[in-house]
């Protein structure tokens, strides 16, 4: 549910409210506005959530209490309009300002990614993009560097100040992911491993979700709030194309997609073609 606060309701009614909700078990988020302070209530006994709108309802300092009905409480617009933060270094993403991530495919040797991270710098590209870990279709093609190609971005950003962008695919890996990356990314191939994205919740680094190959915009939104509700509040969600009937190109890249998501969510969206 989401509690509409007057404008006249001052910082010890929003307190209370805050208290009461968390003593009935639910999760607890705040939106300030300029002129209104909203209050997701997220969670908790459904039984009693209708008995408890309505005596929020009745509050003097409460001026409306709406239920939430999308199935995605966190990542949905209900709470927030939009959400921008901080990446490092200056870099901010969800805002006005267009954020270009660049880079190879996978790190494939510490001259070679020191060679293209130089040149993108030079062209204004602020975030590198490498995979030390890399998921392959084939179990003979080459798997990545692993904790070595971490190592060698750790490299690419202190000579060039650049931040780093890398792949995590396995909860065992995300402590050395997490040390090495700016932005720890997910995977289209694990969008549904859920034990990974509720480890990623509990990351102190904004995650990069990419979209599932097959995945509905709603289960991509839902893999958001798996992370979300595990307490990491900075989600980039990636559109990075599905699979059709389509096989000249690998992918096909759903631009609908990305105006759809931007319409449903708060969270910054980019696309990678």
């Amino acid at each position: 549910m989401i509690i509409v606060m007057t404008s006249k309701a001052t910082l010890k009614d929003r307190e209370a409210i805050v208290k009461r909700l968390e003593n009935q078990g639910y999760m607890v988020d705040i939106s300030e506005g300029k002129e209104r302070t909203l209050i997701g209530a997220i969670g908790a006994n459904v039984e009693n959530k209708e008995a408890i709108m309505n005596q929020l309802s009745t509050l003097p300092y409460v001026e409306n209490v709406v239920p939430i009905l999308k199935p995605y409480k966190l990542a949905g617009k209900e709470i927030h309009e939009r959400t921008e933060f901080d990446l490092g270094r200056g870099v901010t993403i969800g805002g006005r300002d267009i954020v270009i991530m660049a880079g190879p495919c996978a790190v494939e040797g510490q001259e070679r990614i020191l060679e293209i991270a130089r040149g993108l710098k030079a062209a204004g590209v602020k975030v590198f993009r490498a995979g030390a870990y890399k998921p392959r279709t084939s179990p003979y093609s080459f798997q990545g560097y692993g904790l070595a190609g971490l190592k060698m971005l750790d490299k690419v950003r202190e000579e060039t100040g650049m931040l780093i962008v890398t792949e995590v695919m396995a909860p065992r890996d995300l402590k050395h992911v997490e040390k090495y990356a700016d932005v720890v990314q997910i995977g289209t191939r694990n969008m549904h491993n859920f034990e990974l994205l509720k480890d990623c919740g509990k990351c102190s680094k904004p995650i990069l979700l990419k979209r599932g190959l097959a995945a509905t915009i709603e289960e991509w939104l839902l893999a958001a709030e798996y992370i979300m509700k595990a307490g990491n509040p900075r989600v980039i969600l990636c559109e990075r194309g599905i699979r059709t009937f389509e096989t000249h190109t690998r992918n096909t890249l759903d631009l609908n997609a990305v105006a759809s998501v931007k319409h449903l969510s708060h969270l910054p969206v980019v696309a990678d073609p």
